[in-house]
């Protein structure tokens, strides 16, 4: 192998097989991904509904954990993170939001210059491959596969959503689409049954081209600076050191909590935080590993009276018989994350795009799979979207295997424990709608004695769980604390991105999986001085009278 190439790409994850794919379309470039996990070649992997397994697999997840929450009664939380071909996209929930519109308008208002909805749209479509087929939100010809998984067949699925018009809310026939708002189906990164990661989805067919290399192993040490500029990287396999030079950039694609890593270890960051661990400063940039933030949620769980939940099927057989019709047909329960259901609204009227998110399950477990409730139950999951609290990401020592400081500041915000309050509430509300009286028992967590504002507060701080959404850690935009400018170049130094979700300014009101993708398709044309797509000028869904009720049939409600 040449120890020199166009681009070096670190990381093989949501953004990184994306670049790799792009970038390799010109015969003429050549490209080197490094990677410190391994193939993604696991039936634990490739099947949707096993995904909780990768999540907590130390062979697949770097397995990060904060340190001492202090509004958490300082507990430490796991923070999981892909370390395999296809990152996180190999081992996360596999659903499929994108985010409000409004959430990209809001980064271009935060300084990152042409992020609004309209330049992103045209991504996400480039992107996507939708069962349904593609229309002006939608794409239908990407190579990233989206479904809506086995079609709601549990009962439950449709009672929630029914639940949920009860109670004054509206209907979405697609929340990545026109209307986020309301309650519907939820949909998935699923292709015949197959979890459709991005190194499935675009590392794959890139690696029968000539001009991509592929390490896996591959621990990025540093990123060799001269000057002010990024010439290559160092990093080492079996013990062994390599240096790679490049000819054009380096792309820095290594995640929330890895990108800015990286970048501190190789000198980029804050002066004195580089100084105090005995790294000698390449470049004094304060924004390094700030402004980290997370989507939280917790768990409300009731029983269930009717014996349909997927509580019933965690005996050894029913996952075995699972197992073994997923490895024979790739269909059945094996082949959904089984969040096929889910909701977004807003907490209190004047709010014009959702705060909330509800993912459905109809089962009683937490979302790594642990501590299943014995009998029939279902939950759901929930939590403030717009998270207010921010933490940091701070190198330790000059060693790349030991890991960074990790602070989130759960909750440090009131507006973030208000949140919280809202979602107990409000979801209570939902469950106790007529639609699920034939199947509402008991409520199990947090339970009924948990009414007062400080019960709510103790049992979040007891039992809030993080969503796996890290992000704004190497932050986009155009003043001094903003680690990379709007086209993603670290500020400052020349030849260096860094494209991953760590650029997100705020958090997108969804999953993070999707608008990481649409990054990297968008990066990608950037890197290539490829003029952007056309710009798609759509009208974006808002709820009836959002500036005066909270839902849309509250004038009704308060006129019964």
């Amino acid at each position: 192998m040449s120890n020199e190439f166009d681009y070096i790409i670190v990381g093989a994850g949501s953004a990184g097989c994306v670049l790799a794919n792009r970038l390799t379309e010109d015969p003429s470039v050549s490209v080197l991904v490094l990677e410190y996990g391994g193939s993604d070649r696991s039936v634990i992997i490739q099947m949707p509904s096993a995904f909780s397994v990768p999540m907590n697999t130390k062979r697949f997840n770097w397995h990060y954990e904060t340190e001492l929450e202090p509004y958490l009664d300082g507990r430490r939380l796991h923070c999981p993170r892909g370390k395999v071909l296809g990152g996180s996209s190999s081992i996360n929930g596999l659903v499929y939001i994108r985010g409000h519109a409004y959430d990209f308008d809001e980064w271009e208002s935060l300084g990152a210059r042409e992020w609004g909805y309209r330049n992103c749209l045209p991504y996400f479509k480039r992107a996507e491959n939708y069962k349904f087929g593609g229309d002006e939100y939608r794409g239908g010809s990407g190579p990233l596969a989206t479904n809506n998984g086995n079609n709601m067949q549990n009962p439950l699925y449709g009672a929630w959503i029914a639940a949920g018009l009860e109670a004054g809310y509206i209907k979405t026939d697609d929340c990545n689409g026109y209307m986020q708002e309301g309650f519907g189906a939820m949909h998935m990164t699923v292709k015949d049954g197959v979890r459709w990661s991005t190194a499935n989805a675009y590392l794959r067919p890139a690696m029968r081209r000539s001009n991509l290399s592929v390490v896996t192993h591959a621990m990025t040490r540093q990123i060799l600076i001269k000057g002010k500029r990024a010439v290559g990287v160092v990093y080492e396999k079996g013990g062994q050191r390599q240096t790679m030079r490049c000819r054009r950039e380096v792309l820095v694609a290594s995640g929330p909590i890895g990108s800015p890593h990286l970048l501190q270890r190789s000198g980029i960051g804050p002066g004195n935080l580089l100084q105090s661990v005995g790294i000698q400063v390449a470049h004094d940039l304060p924004g390094v590993g700030e402004n980290l933030q997370d989507h939280s949620e917790i768990y409300i769980q009731y029983a269930c009276k009717e014996p349909i939940t997927l509580n019933g099927k965690m005996d050894l057989f029913s996952k075995a018989m699972i197992g073994l019709r997923w490895l024979l047909f790739k269909d059945g329960l094996g082949a959904s994350n089984h969040f096929e259901a889910g909701g977004f609204i807003r907490s209190e009227a004047g709010l014009r795009w959702p705060d909330i998110q509800f993912h459905f399950l109809p089962a009683a477990m937490r979302y790594d799979g642990d501590k299943p409730f014995k009998g029939h139950g279902f939950m759901v999951l929930t939590g403030p979207n717009k998270p207010k609290s921010r933490g940091y990401v701070r190198v330790q020592s000059t060693d790349p295997f030991e890991y960074p400081s990790i602070r989130f500041n759960y909750l440090e915000r009131e507006e973030d424990r208000e949140g919280f309050r809202r979602c107990v509430r409000l979801t209570r509300e939902i469950i106790n709608q007529p639609a699920m009286d034939r199947y509402r028992d008991v409520e199990l967590a947090p339970g009924p004695n948990v009414v007062k504002d400080d019960e709510i507060d103790a049992f979040v701080r007891a039992n809030m769980e993080s969503t796996m959404h890290p992000c704004g850690s190497c932050r986009m935009g155009e003043d001094e604390m903003a680690v990379v400018d709007s086209e993603l170049r670290v500020r400052g130094i020349q030849g260096l991105r860094v494209i991953d979700s760590s650029v997100f300014p705020t958090e997108p009101n969804g999953n993070l999986n999707a608008p990481t993708i649409m990054l990297a398709e968008r990066a990608s044309d950037l890197v290539k001085g490829k003029s952007p797509l056309v710009a798609a000028n759509v009208p974006v869904g808002l709820a009836p009278k959002w500036e005066h009720y909270q839902r849309p049939a509250e004038p009704l409600r308060m006129n019964r």
